[in-house]
């Protein structure tokens, strides 16, 4: 399902419930522009007063340095609104993207990498952070800034205001050219954080095979080369950053000197140029004035090319296709009515890309409370059976149905009732030994959690723990079959009604495995079972077997 969000949209939700925040910003801004251009005029009045041997008033004094005073104050409060807004936008953004992350399907998982999908959520937002903070709003407000001061400089002296329009075009086309080179900087430094962002989850993942089999100074050397094409790209934007500003600083230089020689001059040079001594104060102010925001603009430009790389990302990231959505309606809240086969495959052909079949024109059925064990090769489409079962895929062709209801339509709130799922290797969340059974899911009690502990025998084991079943389970010593029996206590604490076991004592040895076949044994009764299996067991005798890799079973 395709979706049409966006950081834009994210915005407009954020500005229409924030209409009094964004009007107050707006007028702060406003004031902070106004306040900064009075000053130099009454400096202006000052200085003429003085030159003239005039006394000056005290509220020339007192409204000088007041101005000064409330410039200053509006500035901190722009600052402030813009740091606010800016906060507002990257919460408002983490919590569309949160819940976007719900609604992606399956296949969004299998096709992107954990760490880079967890860069977008980090370093991805923490640059759009800038991009208001320190980007867009900043820059609109000193090019506004811009504008006011070349307006006054005009009205002062025509010479100097058709100087000041010669020198700002150099000055935009200068900054185009920092523009294109610090935006292509950081883009290579965007994806070389990714990399890196995503190199060392799977280092971590993976410490035990890299050990094993002694490749650890090649992951080394593929992380110091991820962070050596991040700090190649960083080091080439704060170069064209460095060197922006005394380029600014010397071209102001510049201005001013030219304006004061012309100045200086006689006849119709000095008439174009010619001000009054308060005037050329005010406008060496209002000069330095209006360099000081197109410096700030280069910055803000840099933080605002820094911030698209992020932004291009984000949006991609908000219109992945989504899952299709689910009617509560279509199964409600109660069992589903048994009126068909409990399973059924009806001519099922599924592919996770466009050129390898994983299955094709699959048929088979499971009656309810009956049990059923899938065998074939590796790489013939078990494992993704179950994913389509559980409506984590949709087939390409035909349609998977459980009780009459495609799979892929029963709503989240009913499969956790519906299915019990038991992988091949237990993974454990942050919390307690009872949260790794009931998984934060408040409708299963802790009677049901205890009770499923002792359906697969570890209710005495987890009572024996520092704190029972409070006992967070990174202090819980269990062995690799105690966790599997904690998956199939997780599995069956809702009481589903139809058990997935995923080749689950593939890696066991023979005691463990004895006693993880009885605990499932318990837990099969009364429940449609379909497992997945290489080798049959004493207690599997009674299963119907199918072999996949056959058109219709």
């Amino acid at each position: 399902m395709k979706n049409k969000n966006s950081l834009g949209s994210v915005l407009r939700k954020i500005i229409s419930s924030s209409k009094w925040m964004t009007l107050t910003t707006v007028i702060i801004i406003a004031g902070a522009i106004a306040t900064a251009l009075l000053p130099p005029l009454v400096l202006e009045r000052i200085v003429n007063r003085l030159t003239a041997h005039q006394p000056i008033p005290l509220y020339l004094a007192l409204i000088y340095f007041g101005l000064l005073a409330l410039s200053g104050l509006l500035e901190s409060g722009q600052n402030v609104m813009i740091t606010v807004f800016g906060q507002k936008v990257t919460h408002g953004l983490r919590s569309e993207m949160c819940a976007k992350l719900q609604r992606l399907p399956a296949a969004y998982f299998a096709r992107h990498e954990a760490g880079k999908t967890t860069s977008r959520f980090v370093n991805d937002v923490d640059v759009v952070d800038s991009l208001f903070t320190n980007g867009i709003i900043s820059m609109f407000a000193d090019a506004c800034k811009v504008l006011s001061i070349l307006a006054v400089i005009f009205y002062k002296s025509l010479g100097l205001g058709i100087l000041m329009l010669w020198v700002t075009p150099l000055l935009f086309v200068m900054t185009r050219l920092f523009q294109k080179r610090i935006l292509k900087a950081q883009l290579a430094n965007r994806a070389a954080v990714g990399n890196v962002n995503n190199h060392v989850p799977e280092t971590i993942r993976t410490i035990r095979m890299i050990r094993t089999l002694f490749r650890q100074k090649y992951m080394e050397q593929k992380y110091d080369d991820y962070i050596e094409e991040s700090y190649h790209a960083t080091d080439k934007s704060n170069l064209y950053d460095s060197i922006y500003s005394p380029i600014v600083i010397f071209i102001s230089s510049c201005v001013i000197a030219v304006m004061m020689i012309c100045a200086a001059l006689g006849g119709q040079v000095q008439q174009f140029f010619g001000v009054t001594v308060g005037t050329a104060v005010a406008i060496i102010a209002y000069v330095n004035k209006v360099f000081d925001p197109l410096e700030s603009i280069g910055m803000e430009i840099q933080n605002i090319q820094s911030a698209v790389a992020g932004v291009k990302r984000i949006n991609e990231f908000l219109n992945e296709p989504e899952r299709e959505k689910t009617d509560e309606s279509v199964t409600g809240k109660g069992p589903i009515p048994n009126t068909k086969p409990c399973i059924c495959f009806d001519h099922v052909s599924f592919c996770y890309d466009k050129e390898n079949t994983v299955l094709n024109d699959l048929c088979f059925k499971v009656e309810s409370d009956e049990a059923v064990t899938l065998v074939g090769r590796t790489g013939a489409g078990k494992s993704t059976i179950f994913r389509l079962l559980l409506g984590l895929y949709c087939p390409n062709e035909g349609r998977v149905l459980v009780d009459g209801v495609e799979a892929s339509k029963i709503p989240d709130t009913r499969k956790r009732k519906l299915f019990g799922y038991v992988e091949q290797s237990f993974h454990s969340v942050s919390g307690t030994m009872a949260e790794q059974i009931s998984l934060f899911d408040p409708a299963i009690s802790q009677k049901q959690v205890e009770d499923a502990a002792r359906l697969v025998g570890l209710h005495e084991s987890i009572l024996a723990l520092p704190e029972g079943y409070n006992t967070p389970v990174e202090k819980a010593i269990f062995s690799q079959g105690q966790f599997q029996l904690l998956s199939i206590a997780r599995a069956v604490a809702a009481s589903p009604e139809i058990l997935l076991l995923d080749e689950i004592t593939a890696s066991l040895d023979s005691d463990t495995e004895r006693r993880i076949l009885d605990a499932l044994e318990r837990a099969c009764e009364g429940r449609t079972v379909l497992s997945i299996s290489h080798r049959l067991h004493v207690n599997t005798r009674n299963y119907r077997i199918i072999e996949i890799g056959s058109k219709c079973l």
